[in-house]
């Protein structure tokens, strides 16, 4: 295969997985929803740094150690199991917005840092053992010993930013003040659904096999 088509399939196959619903999109649902864009945003970055990492040493062999370690994936994965499952039981609690509270919606009262932010997105990607067998399955299909370090390394920057700018577009979409105008009565059940589906998730992860 020539560079080129390699690079189309990591850029391919690496949107259909972003793109598809998981825990990332989760953490950044929810702190675009409760918090702010700013949030969802910062939450978007530290997804984009946590794949970042995650690209890094699978590039450079540490995945492969931690897919055939039972005691290192199974550690990964029930630490990012219960960082889920903590988070979607904040969400479940989540009480309605009354009327008095919908002017400062916005308001720095209503927001988190965005160290915080960016946190909840690192830790939040970071602790998904099912992150570093997907970057094992897609570039042990692409890179080849003879590979370049500039190629590995573009092919981890490929994936970091499109997970940057999807997530970062869903942040900015659902945070947009006509759309929470519409939602906003509902917000706390929409945060309780999307607690919901981080509690599935992390119970999903925590059956999770290196295989």
């Amino acid at each position: 295969m020539t560079f080129a088509s390699d690079w189309l399939t990591v850029f391919t196959v690496g949107m259909l997985a972003i793109a598809t619903p998981g825990p990332d999109f989760a953490l950044t649902l929810r702190s675009s929803l409760v918090h702010s864009r700013r949030a969802g945003i910062y939450t978007a970055v530290g997804v984009c740094v946590g794949n970042t990492i995650h690209a890094t040493y699978c590039l450079v062999g540490i995945g492969a150690v931690i897919s055939q370690s039972i005691l290192l994936f199974n550690l990964l994965k029930w630490i990012g199991a219960g960082y889920l499952i903590y988070l979607g039981i904040k969400s479940l609690t989540a009480k309605a917005v009354t009327t008095s509270s919908c002017a400062c919606l916005d308001s720095a009262a209503q927001d988190i840092s965005r160290l915080t932010a960016f946190r909840i997105g690192l830790l939040g990607n970071l602790l998904n053992p099912k992150a570093t067998l997907f970057f094992l399955a897609l570039f042990t299909q692409i890179v080849q010993p003879a590979t370049p370090l500039a190629v590995k390394a573009l092919y981890g920057f490929t994936v970091a930013v499109l997970s940057l700018v999807w997530f970062a577009l869903v942040a900015t979409v659902i945070s947009k003040r006509s759309l929470k105008s519409y939602v906003l009565l509902i917000s706390h059940w929409l945060e309780r659904i999307t607690g919901g589906a981080l509690i599935f998730l992390g119970l999903r992860l925590a059956t999770a096999e290196a295989n």
